[in-house]
């Protein structure tokens, strides 16, 4: 098993387990990752999620080169369909995901792991974490959708030095860029994490998923569209459970308070 899962409550803890590649990502755990997400997704008492790697000096490097080779080996449609495809469908299954998935960084995040904290709606690294964008070293851009949302994220030039120098850089500056929320010793990483959920779980379900689904389906569209989305996540809220307690609640506390 290459992806392990644990639960605390209403937390469940991913964690990328193949250390001894520095936790690259072969096909097999590509496709675990795709069905943890389904069983977590189908799980109304699950509220958020955090993906980790074990061990402590990668959280993933990417893609598993072996594997890679093989599908390159079989011609453009074969990598297509089992190295492109597959990358696209994680990352934009992280991207959209219902429930806020926090990336917990803890070492190095390549090609791929970079990729998935790109795609992630929050990510928090250790302070020895390092960022990379490695494929134009094997003659290819990044192929799980890190040559557009990087640049979206961090800008067009900050983002074409990353992919065109293939130069790492540390935790610090990819917190400068964006590219991460804040760094965290390492000892005190999956507590952050877990302290980052907490504070969003508390909110309604309804209210966490709506806001979520706005962000990532606007952030890219122009502002009147943007806003159209904002309007339909809102009205989706209004007949809930979530509005109808949170409206309650600072009504009673007005009135306490007079």
């Amino acid at each position: 098993m290459t992806v392990r899962s644990e639960r605390d409550q209403h937390v469940v803890t991913l964690t990328i387990d193949r250390e001894k590649k520095l936790n690259a990502l072969d096909y097999p755990t590509i496709d675990a990752l795709l069905a943890e997400l389904d069983r977590i997704d189908a799980d109304d008492t699950v509220r958020a999620v955090i993906l980790t790697g074990a061990g402590q000096r990668a959280f993933s490097a990417g893609a598993d080169i072996p594997s890679l080779a093989g599908s390159i080996a079989g011609g453009a449609e074969q990598a297509l369909r089992e190295f492109v495809r597959r990358g696209h469908g994680l990352t934009r299954r992280i991207e959209e995901f219902p429930k806020p998935i926090i990336v917990a960084v803890n070492g190095l995040a390549f090609g791929g792991g970079c990729e998935i904290t790109e795609a992630a709606p929050l990510a928090i690294a250790a302070e020895h974490a390092t960022f990379a964008k490695p494929e134009i070293s094997l003659g290819f851009p990044p192929p799980f959708g890190g040559s557009q949302r990087l640049p979206r994220h961090v800008g067009r030039k900050r983002g074409l030095e990353l992919i065109l120098t293939g130069d790492p850089i540390p935790a610090a500056r990819a917190a400068e860029l964006g590219l991460v929320n804040s760094v965290v010793p390492a000892d005190e990483l999956l507590d952050a994490a877990r302290d980052l959920a907490a504070r969003i779980i508390r909110h309604a379900p309804t209210a966490v998923a709506a806001c979520l689904r706005a962000v990532t389906r606007g952030i890219n569209l122009p502002i009147d569209e943007g806003l159209a989305v904002e309007a339909a996540a809102f009205a989706a809220t209004v007949p809930t459970d979530g509005v109808r307690d949170g409206l309650r609640r600072f009504l009673d506390r007005s009135q306490g308070a007079r």
